[in-house]
């Protein structure tokens, strides 16, 4: 089996960026997005990745998701990059276009792995962990914090016979970043999702850059507090504890261990104007992945019998801003952090 063609489903600021690292490997990528404005920039003037110390300009073949059903060809690998709430319908989009041997890679926060292999199967099904700092607002355009050589992926197969073929999949995401593989890619996941938890959401109730946030000492131990829950709910689940983007797993224990996994994101990926997915998502007016995060961690600390109160209180601000009850502002601040005083 060989990988010929590639399609990246959803090429907002990570998904753009990362089909442009293949694009310019020399690979056949299809860029597949629901932004129409964002398909038209890039079909007319291409694509601009700007980083840190350089700025690339790449020609892509990008098409709009009423086109795939256009579509004479099939693909042997699919990226998707859509938010995790969004994994079922994807993973249905791009079935009919599967060749017969392709491996589809859900490359996502949350835990859209069990979505991606209810509609696929196991067997043509991965799981992905990425950190990749980036961001548009711009059709055309992406701002990319973390270039290919700070970039990170854990990848896993989620049965045996997607999972030897992981190596053929991770030669090709190397060139977007780092990739290690995990022979227990859920466990991995979860560890992302323990960081995601403490600081997507919670910065963003705020509306300011994560950087900010968590110079109040107060919203700082709040963060801790949602990352030690997600951990005990995730070892509670049957996952456990594993090293993720290099940071090396010793003899700690869980509280401990969510704590040093929030400080080691603090000192990879925050910068002074970085702002988590979930404040730009809110920033462009679109529903975010509060549910997939720190709603998971609340749903499945009830049905195991896990305590969540910061998590609980993170998912209940923030869900009032989604539905337009409350704005994102310093000024929740006080509310979030009465979870302390047992509010």
């Amino acid at each position: 089996m060989s990988i010929t063609k590639i399609a990246v489903l959803g090429t907002g600021a990570n998904g753009a960026s990362i089909a442009a690292d293949f694009v310019n490997a020399g690979l056949d990528v299809t860029l597949i997005e629901q932004w129409p404005d964002h398909v038209d920039a890039m079909n007319k003037n291409g694509l601009t990745v700007r980083m840190p110390e350089r700025t690339e300009h790449t020609k892509v073949n990008a098409i709009h998701l009423c086109q795939v059903a256009e579509l004479k060809t099939t693909f042997d690998l699919v990226f998707i990059l859509v938010k995790a709430y969004d994994t079922r319908w994807a993973a249905e989009l791009i079935k009919p276009v599967l060749s017969d041997s392709a491996i589809v890679v859900g490359l996502q926060n949350g835990m859209s792995i069990d979505d991606l292999a209810d509609v696929l199967g196991p067997d043509r099904s991965m799981g992905a962990v990425i950190e990749c700092c980036s961001n548009m607002f711009e059709p055309g355009v992406c701002n990319r914090e973390t270039p290919p050589e700070e970039s990170w992926f854990g990848l896993g197969g989620l049965s045996d016979v997607s999972h030897s073929r992981v190596e053929e999949v991770a030669e090709i995401l190397r060139h977007a970043g780092t990739v290690e593989v995990y022979d227990d890619i859920r466990s991995a996941k979860w560890m992302k999702l323990v960081a995601n938890a403490s600081e997507l959401v919670t910065s963003a109730i705020l509306d300011v850059p994560l950087f900010e946030a968590v110079a109040d000492s107060e919203m700082r131990k709040f963060m801790e507090d949602n990352a030690k829950e997600a951990l005990a709910v995730c070892l509670a689940s049957g996952s456990r504890i594993v090293p993720i983007f290099g940071f090396t797993v010793a003899d700690q224990d869980p509280d401990t261990y969510a704590v040093n996994l929030l400080n080691e994101v603090l000192k990879r990926f925050s910068f002074p104007n970085t702002l988590t997915t979930v404040l730009q998502d809110w920033r462009k007016g679109r529903r975010a992945e509060i549910n997939d995060i720190n709603g998971l961690v609340v749903s499945e600390g009830k049905r195991l019998g896990i305590p969540t109160p910061a998590n609980s209180m993170t998912l209940r601000l923030a869900s009032e801003i989604e539905s337009g009850a409350r704005k994102a502002e310093l000024g929740n601040l006080p509310e979030l952090l009465a979870y302390h005083k047992g509010g």
